[in-house]
């Protein structure tokens, strides 16, 4: 895999889907006047690209529209059927599922690889990169390493060279229950400080082996156990 910053994409057309009738989108249109996000991935529905990769990108969409970023397109070489069923299944509006079902642009780009090993046939190479106006900015390209190594193309990296001062959004966890209106206090204050949250729903048991707690609700931030409402309300007086 060859670092191809500086030189403009290949110019190809994907073949897609939508409303259920096929439709033509080119490099041209994806591309053209715009800055934008790419990350390329071995393929839909696998373990690392639906269990991170894809999600993180979703989760820092405001962060990369807040630096000048107009859109982020996700490319595998996958058909437009199997895109769009991931795409639904990840509940992923606002980013960009290009189908490179012949493997033409990944081919192209020097990112096609071989997995028959794996029975997955020719799939791309996992990297993210950066384009202006049709020419590659930045490539962030995994390591030719046996498996799937995923250690630059995640969406943290891209968020940091575009900003090296740049904060990802808290990490944060309400374990709650029906009618309880602590937790609804606690979501109030979570609101108010704009800070998105997990929620999930507990049993005396699971509130036990994750916090030691039986009340709800019990609040986690970027891993740290904060506690129930009047906790979370003192330590969000001080959070930057």
């Amino acid at each position: 895999m060859k670092n191809v910053e500086g030189q403009r994409i290949p110019d190809v057309t994907f073949r897609t889907r939508d409303d259920a009738k096929w439709k033509n989108v080119s490099t041209t249109e994806v591309f053209s006047g715009k800055r934008v996000i790419v990350f390329a991935l071995p393929g839909a529905f696998t373990p690392t690209c639906s269990s991170a990769h894809l999600p993180r990108y979703k989760e820092l969409m405001p962060q990369f529209q807040a630096k000048g970023v107009d859109s982020i397109v996700c490319l595998s070489v996958n058909d437009a059927f199997v895109m769009d069923e991931w795409s639904s299944r990840q509940g992923a509006d606002g980013i960009t599922f290009l189908p490179d079902g012949n493997g033409e642009f990944t081919e192209k780009l020097g990112m096609l690889v071989d997995k028959s090993n794996l029975g997955f046939g020719k799939r791309s190479w996992r990297y993210s990169m950066l384009v202006n106006d049709g020419v590659i900015e930045k490539m962030f390209i995994e390591p030719d390493k046996e498996g799937d190594p995923f250690e630059v193309s995640d969406a943290d990296t891209m968020l940091k060279f575009l900003d090296p001062t740049a904060k990802p959004p808290r990490d944060v966890l309400l374990f709650t229950k029906p009618g309880c209106s602590f937790c609804v206090k606690a979501k109030q204050l979570l609101g108010a400080k704009g800070w998105a949250y997990e929620e999930v729903p507990s049993s005396p048991r699971s509130l036990r082996a994750v916090s030691g707690k039986a009340s709800t609700p019990q609040v986690f931030v970027d891993g740290k156990h904060i506690g129930g409402a009047d906790e979370l309300e003192r330590y969000l007086a001080t959070a930057s």
